[in-house]
């Protein structure tokens, strides 16, 4: 057992692990200027982060008329989404440090994200997270995604921990509300500033509020050191 007893943490992946977000804005700018849809802006996607894909398409198909099927535009942004993301994807320098500190002490991890399975592998193998992120998760393989709490719950299942020892790193609203709802302690790292007054931010056990920039893998550790009560 590692040095934090039995508590393992589980990641989200997009705008918590790694800065991915500027890819999946860019993917649907292309993709719905494609299928008749100019102008969309950063402000039009931060409404959609922390949800899946699908989800987002499914809104998109009702907001915005859109003639094709959703599983069309849906397989449309996902392969233009792979292609920027295998280009590049950066990693979080402090959240890198951060998972490397937790393997070296033992702790048992995951990443539960909203993305594609061919998605979170990529990334991670870009990136080398996938070197110490073994047990991962996608919202396609359950049967509900963020804010529901099943990709956690799987996750929690893969590690073979009890949801109350595992801590969740996310940073948006919806996966707060999944870590909550899932009976999971959260380490909130809000990746849009505004959105940190989110009622579903006052769930978590540690929020954040400058985001990213706030983050350090020492305070992390230290902050996870005292709160599963080991010395």
């Amino acid at each position: 057992m590692s040095k934090l007893g039995p508590t393992s943490v589980i990641f989200d992946l997009d705008g918590t692990l790694v800065d991915s977000e500027p890819n999946y804005y860019e993917a649907g700018r292309q993709v719905l200027a494609e299928y008749g849809v100019p102008g969309y802006t950063w402000a039009d996607h931060e409404r959609y982060v922390g949800i899946s894909t699908l989800e987002t398409v499914g809104i998109w198909k009702r907001e915005y008329g859109l003639a094709a099927s959703v599983e069309e535009v849906f397989d449309a942004k996902n392969r233009r989404y792979l292609e920027l993301a295998r280009a590049a994807t950066p990693a979080y320098p402090e959240m890198r440090k951060f998972v490397e500190l937790l393997a070296t002490e033992g702790v048992p991890m995951a990443v539960a994200s909203g993305s594609s399975p061919e998605a979170i592998e990529a990334i991670l193998a870009g990136t080398g997270l996938g070197a110490f992120l073994h047990t991962v998760v996608s919202a396609d393989e359950v049967e509900r995604g963020k804010p529901a709490p099943d990709v956690f719950l799987e996750a929690a299942r893969r590690l073979g921990a009890a949801p109350a020892d595992c801590v969740v790193l996310e940073d948006a609203a919806p996966g707060a509300a999944a870590a909550h709802a899932a009976g999971m302690r959260c380490i909130a790292v809000p990746y849009v500033a505004a959105q940190a007054d989110a009622p579903e931010f006052a769930t978590a056990s540690l929020l954040l509020r400058g985001g990213q920039a706030e983050f350090t893998a020492r305070a992390a550790y230290d902050w996870l050191t005292r709160s599963s009560g080991t010395s």
